[in-house]
């Protein structure tokens, strides 16, 4: 079978960047380049399976945290300085700034964006299966939608169908614990089969995924918070600007998630590279005269 065209990618991009490590900080320390392949090639892996399935693996994320701690104390010019200890402080709060800044801005965004209403063509029938929602042109799984016990599916019924009764223009709720109709409640495992005709659905919706907030805690690890920070505010801006293309090009509609796992890896990457001297170029060309 023909080798599909990103495990090439992923190759060259990995020899690149192995070998922009090793010319940029192997004069400086051979364990700090090899370091940096390290968290390097996981930002690679992070990038193209969030890319493929809008996840990042606990592998990355969960074992990054605990590989840039042990290598913040094995390497302690990860984050500038000399000594072991002060070395993980910086890893720890790194870990700490990561996680918090992400995890605060999640549920920032689920108060401001966690419900999404999708127009239905007119008379639509929506079916509540025992284990998906189907739409007329696609099928979901609750697990993609329910995360939270307050996620809940909302439909305006023109008409709803059980398998023992009917109802007339009323509300559906769904969530993970309760099915009402109207001001009828369930057990949603007791009602395996549900109809609506309607125009519109309600969908929760997350702003990001529990993998950013771990993924961004493992940058942190690695790199220390000044790094979380570059990277909080330089991914916002890259994955806007690269959702705003596609778009307006009309290769992604605008109604669909967009990994954020990989701007976040891209500005990691920069940081390592040149976010120091950018970060030094802004605060001069900013500093009052």
């Amino acid at each position: 079978a023909p080798i599909a065209a990103r495990y090439f990618v992923v190759e060259l991009l990995g020899s690149l960047i192995f070998l922009g490590c090793w010319l940029t900080f192997g004069h400086q320390s051979a364990w700090l380049a090899l370091v940096y392949c390290v968290f390097l090639a996981g930002l690679i892996v992070a990038t193209f399976v969030d890319f493929e399935h809008f996840i990042i693996p606990d592998e990355i994320t969960l074992g990054g945290i605990a590989a840039g701690f042990i290598a913040s104390f094995l390497v302690p010019e990860l984050h500038g300085v000399r000594a072991p200890a002060a070395a993980m402080r910086q890893s720890f709060l790194g870990i700490a700034v990561g996680a918090g800044l992400i995890y605060g801005i999640l549920q920032l965004g689920k108060i401001l964006f966690g419900r999404q209403r999708i127009p239905l063509p007119p008379g639509s029938r929506i079916t509540f299966t025992e284990t998906a929602l189907r739409l007329p042109d696609e099928a979901i799984a609750y697990g993609d939608l329910l995360y939270r016990k307050s996620d809940t599916i909302v439909v305006r019924a023109h008409r709803v169908e059980i398998v023992d009764r009917g109802y007339a223009d009323t509300e559906v709720r769904l969530s993970a614990a309760r099915l009402q109709i109207g001001a009828d409640t369930w057990d949603p495992a007791t009602v395996p089969w549900l109809e609506a005709v309607a125009d519109e659905i309600v969908l929760p919706r997350e702003a990001m995924g529990l993998g950013d907030v771990k993924f961004m805690a493992a940058i942190g690890a690695f790199l220390g918070w000044p790094a979380v920070v570059f990277s909080l505010f330089l991914s916002s801006v890259l994955g806007a600007a690269a959702g705003g293309v596609l778009i307006l090009l009309k290769k992604h509609p605008r109604s669909n998630p967009i990994p954020y796992g990989p701007y976040i890896a891209l500005a990691a990457a920069l940081w390592i590279f040149v976010g120091r001297r950018w970060v030094w170029w802004w605060l001069t060309a900013t500093a009052p005269a």
